[in-house]
């Protein structure tokens, strides 16, 4: 079983760890748990800047503008969307619980 990186915060490193207890996942979606990850880290880090300094600022010429963390965050809010879609992280309950769930794509055909 694959760790949680040492660069995530622990939130994240326990989510990581979490997914990672209950799924089976191939490598590649390993890295895509982990940019996942990197995602919650930097919208958190995003949040942290607008709480400290707001979400607004006043340029030069007077008018107020949107700090460039409201971008930041939006951005990692929409890319750990993708990503979390993208790993497709559907578990049920009451199957076979004598192996990790499966990957099922929530873009199959009806």
């Amino acid at each position: 079983m694959d760790k949680a990186p040492v660069h995530l915060k622990p939130h994240s490193a326990a989510w990581f760890d979490g997914v990672m207890s209950v799924f089976e996942l191939a490598p590649h979606h390993v890295h895509l748990l982990t940019l996942a990850c990197d995602a919650l880290d930097r919208g958190a880090q995003a949040r942290e800047a607008l709480s400290t300094n707001g979400i607004t600022y006043i340029d030069a010429r007077g008018f107020p503008k949107a700090r460039p963390e409201v971008a930041i965050e939006r951005d990692a809010r929409v890319a750990f969307a993708r990503l979390l879609r993208e790993l497709d992280l559907d578990w049920d309950p009451f199957g076979d619980t004598s192996r990790p769930p499966a990957l099922h794509s929530n873009r199959r055909s009806a």
